[in-house]
């Protein structure tokens, strides 16, 4: 770390010393990172390895009422911190993370202004992250026009990048782009890139409250700048003249591996606000649900109507059957019939369809040991639901009801709004007034001890640790277009997400289809991948809560794969990635946190492949049986997806194992410790 200032001599006798340039530099603990303030034109870079992975890079802002906060502002004092703790999570990836990090604590004041401000800047071993801390300007409303952030990469088309387009129509839920860096335009975080030396980068936001969701915007080659998502009327972030920014986050690894294995999001946002947060239960859940993608029952009433109480009680009873601890129920509530998704105004969260029993079925549930998981679709109509949040929770919180996914389905740009004057507004779903909405519908459920599964969402930037009653989200494209998509997700689709979207988060993707072409194997809507890799879904794709996302009579017909839905946890002790490169395979081992055993789960794309895994991190000494679900040698996404071979092997510390993948294949392996 190191302060460097221009000599005074004869320059101070045109400029009084303190406003000459300076520049700060802070590293990682392990020194692999280092970042540099400079307040010449007021930029950062950041160097990895002693090599720049970020060239000098513009911060500020612009003002409506005020000039902008950006060049001419000189560092006027600064501060050091350094910090290595552990903490521990109710629920996550792994029990204990670490927190080691280098604080920079920078202020910086303009020699014709009289506010300050300061720029905080967090190095950890796996990257950084940067916030502005905007006092009090004088003003009572300061309004955010544009955000000068930039992060400038050099070779960009030399420079690989998966992303998917910023504010679009379908929000979060489209397919990951494998392009040049220069080919980027606009792009959603989190923003992953290769430089041609291997390093792996992605850039993101952590602890977004208040605030507008970031998008890049590449305007010259190389160039990211932030482009703050806008209300209606053009502004981007309206506040009361200070403000806090979400941490602009750097994610920096040697591979792509490394980027799995940060918690850089995490320990960047407050501790858990909620206090004994014991009632939030991560689990598995069936649901009334993908009958409703495949066109066999209806959200809607009438003869195919899924939401009844005699369905729901069947359901309750293949879960309980199988030791699955909740029942999503779509389709329940008035407001469904017609086009539901163009008219949120007519939901009503509290009036059950006639034959939909809820005291009934809730009471049916405590009984068989399986909670109902309650359902809320907006259709984006905010004001609507808003209106009707307190009493919506309170009728759940009445029944036992303690989780509720709740549904955004409105395309981007059109979330509805009542504004002060009663004229409706369209809203972005990543904007200021959207952001803050799915907040307070977190809260307000903490209130009544319910944790919130939200749909069409806000991105992730690490919020569960602060609400973990936020226990998951969508935010990407999910199963339900392998129902109805075109095209649906292809082969490279969850071989990608680890690398981009689950960065920021648990995901709720809903995995575990075994009819995998329920149309036909020529259809273009069907699943594109093997049973074995529904599987391994399981392990990859993390989330609290898991859906069993099929028909129980489809899983009637493979029992012994079955069998690895029913065991595998979704609670975790410790969680590694062992191999994989972006969109082209991954590996992950995870431990069960309420037992000894360790699960593997290991996924490809389009390309089959076999990988040989070190099983080094099983504890040395102990001894495991390893029941392993695989394709089969003539497996084939295509033509023989069902091809799976169940067998097991007792296994070390000091073993590999060596895993053929099919076409879109994968593999899932339960070791379980052995007396």
């Amino acid at each position: 770390m190191r302060l460097s200032v221009i000599p005074c001599l004869l320059a101070a006798l045109l400029t009084p010393c303190s406003l000459l340039a300076a520049s700060l530099s802070v590293t990682s603990p392990d020194g692999s990172i280092e970042l540099t303030l400079d307040d010449t034109a007021l930029t950062y870079q950041v160097q990895f390895h002693q090599q720049q992975v970020i060239a000098p890079s513009a911060l500020g802002f612009r003002f409506l009422q005020l000039p902008a906060l950006g060049k001419g502002y000189k560092i006027t004092a600064h501060s050091r911190n350094s910090v290595n703790q552990t903490w521990q999570q109710p629920w996550g990836e792994r029990e204990t993370v670490v927190d080691q990090h280098n604080e920079l604590v920078v202020t910086l004041k303009h020699p014709e202004r009289q506010a300050p401000f300061t720029l905080r800047f967090k190095l950890f071993n796996d990257g950084l992250g940067f916030r502005y801390e905007v006092p009090d300007q004088g003003v009572d409303k300061l309004d955010i026009i544009d955000e000068l952030t930039e992060f400038r990469i050099n070779d960009s088309k030399q420079t690989t990048a998966w992303w998917i387009p910023g504010r679009g129509w379908n929000r979060y839920e489209m397919l990951y782009r494998t392009t040049a860096l220069n080919e980027v335009d606009r792009a959603h975080t989190p923003f992953t890139f290769k430089l041609p030396t291997g390093v792996h980068l992605s850039i993101h936001e952590a602890a977004l409250v208040d605030f507008a969701g970031m998008v890049l915007d590449q305007q010259r080659d190389g160039v990211l700048k932030s482009d703050l998502t806008p209300w209606s009327d053009g502004i981007r972030v309206k506040t009361n003249g200070s403000f806090t920014t979400p941490w602009r986050t750097i994610q920096i690894a040697d591979n792509a591996i490394g980027l799995l294995n940060s918690d850089l999001i995490l320990n960047l946002n407050e501790p858990n606000k909620l206090g004994d947060v014991s009632w939030v239960k991560p689990g598995k859940y069936a649901g009334i649900w993908w009958g409703m993608h495949l066109e066999t029952q209806s959200w809607g009433s009438g003869p195919k109507h899924g939401a009844t109480t005699a369905n729901t009680k069947a359901y309750i009873d293949f879960a309980a059957k199988n030791g699955f601890d909740g029942v999503l129920v779509e389709g329940w509530n008035q407001g469904w019939d017609g086009e539901w998704f163009l008219n949120g105004a007519v939901f009503n969260f509290t009036t059950p369809y006639p034959d939909f029993d809820l005291a009934a079925i809730t009471a049916y549930g405590k009984a068989k040991g399986v909670k109902l998981i309650g359902h809320h679709e907006t259709s984006g109509h905010i004001s609507n639901y808003e209106a009707q949040m307190a009493d919506a929770y309170d009728l759940y919180a009445k029944h036992g009801v303690s989780q509720i996914k709740t549904g955004y389905v409105a395309d981007g740009g059109q979330a509805t709004h009542i504004d002060e004057n009663g004229i409706e507004r369209k809203e972005w779903h990543d904007g200021q007034l959207m952001v803050n909405h799915y907040l307070y519908s977190v809260t307000e459920a903490a209130k009544r001890q319910l944790s919130i599964n939200t749909h069409e969402p806000i991105k992730d930037t690490g919020l569960r640790r602060t609400y973990p009653n936020w226990i998951s989200r969508e935010g990407a494209r999910g199963q339900e277009y392998n129902a109805w998509g075109s095209p649906p997700n292809p082969p490279e689709h969850t071989a990608m997400l680890p690398f981009t979207r689950m960065l920021s988060g648990p995901m709720d993707f809903t995995p575990g289809i075994f009819n995998l072409a329920y149309k036909g194997l020529d259809a273009e809507n069907r699943v594109q991948t093997t049973l074995a890799k529904q599987l391994a879904l399981y392990v990859v794709l993390y989330s609290p809560i898991q859906m069993v996302a099929d028909l129980p009579e489809h899983y009637a017909a493979h029992p012994k794969a079955f069998q690895f839905i029913k065991d595998v946890p979704t609670d975790w002790a410790q969680s590694k990635a062992l191999q994989g490169e972006v969109g082209n395979f991954v590996v992950f081992a995870r431990q069960d946190k309420h037992s000894a055993d360790w699960y593997l789960g290991a996924l490809t794309d389009e390309q089959a492949r076999t990988v040989t895994v070190k099983l080094d991190f099983l504890p040395a000494g102990k001894r495991f049986t390893a029941q392993i679900y695989r394709d089969g040698k003539d497996a084939d996404w295509r033509t023989k997806p069902y091809e799976m071979i169940i067998e097991q092997k007792s296994v070390t510390a000091a073993d590999s194992l060596t895993l053929p993948l099919a076409t879109s294949g994968g593999a899932a392996i339960r070791f379980k410790a052995e007396k």
